[in-house]
């Protein structure tokens, strides 16, 4: 639930009552004057540390095997598929990071390793595979009217021939979902091009995690009754974001896809900051705050402290996230196979 027993050296002590209202103007200023100054670009490449450094050369290499695909791209579906797990298999008998089901391995698989055996279970197979599978079935509707990326992944979900009957994107409501989630999680995994659009929510998000300063840490709560209004450090961020009609995953782990990733030196007030134990591995994501700028976040952070301020700027600091809608909304749930 992300809420691990942050350092001493986290702590700091933020005065009080003039301190704070200062903090807010400070948020509230930094906010509005972004949101005129900062523009968005296309996005290309991955972003540091959003794929597990053990998959991101395979990524970036079989991203680019045919046009209608991206390393980002290939990295959204693979996490929606299975998070990163090469072990995963799901209720449908799917296989492997890139859950393919048995017959599709049988006529897709790849042996890229070379060592003889096509493997579904080892990523260093099953990611070229899943690459060339995309590049295939955007062969089969490359005649298909519209974008043939948006075609391509509308095949992957519901079939080549499906697209090619229905002369694009099927009507069908998973497959049109599919298409859109993709699309927009890949930015999540992509390295911006200029400035990142600021989140028009984030002021509000901002202004809820400040109302809970001074509130105790309670680890899993969610700010319930039951809880007492106690959150930890996920607890927080989702009630924050949810207090602007935004849904975030329960889990700091989870948070880190809901949007694209700004520099550090790109930060705005209202992104979400992200603390690991492996700096190169999202996954090992442990602790999460609000960013209110100036260095420093609000946040939860452990058992025994209260939601209080503290610096950003500390050795386990993987990065940030700008919170969408859009973002938020396309994070997976348990994935339909191939």
């Amino acid at each position: 639930m992300g809420g691990t027993v942050r350092k001493t050296w986290l702590i700091v002590i933020i005065a009080a009552g003039a301190c704070l209202s200062f903090l807010a103007l400070l948020v509230i200023g930094t906010y509005s004057a972004a949101a005129s100054l900062f523009g968005g670009g296309a996005a290309v490449g991955l972003a540091p540390g959003a794929v597990p450094a053990a998959f991101q050369p395979l990524v970036e290499r079989y991203g680019t095997m045919c046009p209608a695909l991206s390393p980002p791209l290939l990295a959204a579906q693979l996490y929606t598929e299975s998070g990163w797990n090469p072990n995963a298999r799901s209720p449908v008998g799917a296989e492997g990071i890139a859950q393919f089901m048995p017959g599709t391995w049988a006529t897709h698989g790849i042996d890229a390793k070379g060592d003889g055996h096509p493997d579904v279970w080892d990523p260093a197979d099953a990611i070229p595979a899943a690459a060339a599978y995309d590049c295939q079935l955007a062969q089969d509707v490359k005649s298909v009217p519209g974008d043939n990326t948006d075609n391509m992944l509308a095949a992957y979900n519901a079939g080549a021939y499906a697209v090619i009957q229905a002369q694009g994107i099927p009507p069908f409501a998973e497959t049109r979902d599919y298409v859109k989630s993709i699309r927009t999680l890949a930015q999540s995994f992509s390295a911006p091009v200029g400035r990142v659009p600021p989140t028009r929510q984030a002021a509000g998000a901002i202004e809820f995690a400040q109302s809970k300063l001074g509130t105790p840490y309670l680890w899993g709560g969610t700010g319930t009754a039951a809880d007492n209004g106690r959150f930890d450090c996920s607890g927080l961020t989702q009630a924050a974001y949810h207090s602007v009609g935004i849904e975030l995953p329960r889990v700091a782990n989870d948070q880190w896809n809901a949007g694209p990733h700004p520099g550090r030196d790109e930060l705005l007030p209202g992104d979400l900051v992200f603390f690991a134990t492996d700096l190169k591995d999202p996954r090992s994501i442990h602790h999460v705050g609000i960013y209110v700028g100036g260095g420093y976040m609000i946040d939860a952070p452990h058992t025994g402290a209260s939601i209080r301020f503290d610096p950003i700027d500390v050795p386990d600091y993987i990065g940030a996230t700008r919170v969408t809608q859009a973002g938020a909304q396309a994070l997976p749930s348990p994935s339909a196979s191939h």
